[in-house]
């Protein structure tokens, strides 16, 4: 018996969502008009429906095509494969090469015409945190007791309260695999390799490394749609899958799109 998988459809938001191709795609993947037009806004890629065959997946997203719509059927264990990346902590840029290496010392060369693509984005999830904060506050039921002498009693109060952690990154995508190759962070880098260009913010050295970056590789598509405010999270881990999903949609579009236009 074959194993069930869910077959996922995504499309590419298009520049003009009129009322008529609204309507149009709602009736194609069976939702309604409303429900359709939340699904297609915003920049990045989005599944919009899913199906439990690839023959029902590649038929819808044909009619998809056929409305000059970029569309792609994606199976669910291929869209949801987080693979180990190497995570950069320092670099050396090279005249058409940059060398990585990692915190534990390991080593990956990307050399320039193996990269298709930078994706630069931001991370940004809320997170509570409890503080304890020491109050005195008068005790009525003690300076009864003491005769009348005001007495006063140190209380400890907790307090919930909510911050926005966020973190630029930056991916390699090279040619030849679907998985990014490196991953920069923006708080995980020792920027010391940027010599006397090195500035006291990170967010102004991850933004000297992106730009070299796209020096040594010119070739590459650079993409930084994931860098744009988004609607944050307050779960973490919900957080980094969703913004692993939108890393591969971003990826698997560009690749179709290089491909269509004959690119190696």
């Amino acid at each position: 018996m074959a194993s069930y998988e869910v077959i996922h459809i995504a499309v590419a938001p298009p520049a003009n969502l009129d009322a008529n191709l609204v309507r149009s795609i709602a009736t194609v993947i069976n939702k309604s008009p409303a429900d359709t037009r939340l699904l297609l806004g915003g920049d990045v890629p989005k599944v919009i429906a899913q199906y439990d065959s690839m023959q029902m997946a590649k038929s819808v997203t044909q009619n998809l095509l056929d409305m000059r719509l970029t569309a792609i059927a994606c199976r669910d264990s291929e869209l949801r494969q987080f693979p180990q990346i190497f995570k950069a902590q320092t670099l050396k840029f090279g005249e058409k090469e940059v060398l990585f290496r990692d915190i534990a010392g390991c080593e990956k060369r990307v050399i320039e015409n193996n990269v298709l693509l930078i994706l630069m984005g931001k991370t940004e999830t809320s997170v509570e945190m409890e503080t304890t904060k020491s109050k005195t506050k008068f005790s009525l039921t003690r300076t009864l007791l003491m005769g009348g002498i005001p007495i006063w009693r140190k209380v400890d109060e907790k307090t919930t309260t909510q911050s926005i952690q966020a973190e630029y990154f930056a991916r390699l995508y090279e040619r030849k695999s679907p998985h990014p190759s490196v991953d920069i962070l923006q708080h995980h880098m020792n920027y010391s390799f940027l010599g006397a260009k090195v500035a006291v913010s990170s967010f102004t050295n991850f933004g000297t490394v992106v730009r070299r970056l796209r020096e040594v590789f010119p070739q590459a598509i650079f993409d930084n749609r994931l860098a744009k405010p988004s609607v944050l999270t307050t779960s973490p881990s919900r957080a980094c899958e969703c913004i692993e999903i939108n890393c591969k949609l971003i990826y698997l579009f560009h690749t179709m799109t290089s491909s269509q236009l004959g690119n190696p």
